[in-house]
């Protein structure tokens, strides 16, 4: 897959991905979730592992990963994920994205925006190294699972 020619608003991928592990550090994802908990002042720390799929005209295979949560005071959660993606014809891309995620009123799923950073030596996925991509999605977490489509920025 040697596509090098991408322009600022093309679809890199959609991503179907779930979680795998969740682990708390003294404070309680489903509680925060539920509304039962307020995050502390300083700040909560959760480290979510994950698995799925890439589809799209750009890049395909599966990922996996962890991002480690920081629920802030306000409800908001930053995100900081670091990744591998295995291709569909067996090359491997490092995957970085760091952003927010924010709750959606009334419901549980949270809205996510992510800037992401790929990068590799294999020379079919060089074109990925110069890209900086901007990722948009919903994080379910009562089902545990992530949609995320992502574009050239």
């Amino acid at each position: 897959m040697a596509q090098t020619t991408i322009a600022v608003g093309d679809l890199i991928y959609e991503a179907a991905i779930h979680f795998t592990k969740v682990t708390e550090y003294g404070y309680s994802l489903t509680a925060f979730l539920a509304g039962q908990q307020a995050p502390p002042l300083a700040g909560a720390r959760i480290d979510v592992a994950f698995e799925g799929s890439l589809l799209g005209p750009k890049l395909k295979g599966r990922i996996s990963g962890v991002d480690y949560l920081r629920i802030r005071a306000d409800g908001h959660v930053q995100l900081h994920i670091h990744a591998e993606i295995a291709t569909d014809d067996g090359q491997k891309i490092a995957f970085f994205a760091d952003g927010v995620a924010s709750p959606e009123e009334g419901t549980a799923v949270l809205r996510l925006r992510e800037n992401v950073t790929l990068t590799t030596s294999s020379p079919a996925y060089e074109w990925a190294n110069h890209l900086q991509a901007w990722g948009q999605g919903t994080v379910d977490p009562a089902k545990g699972e992530i949609k995320v489509k992502a574009y050239a920025a």
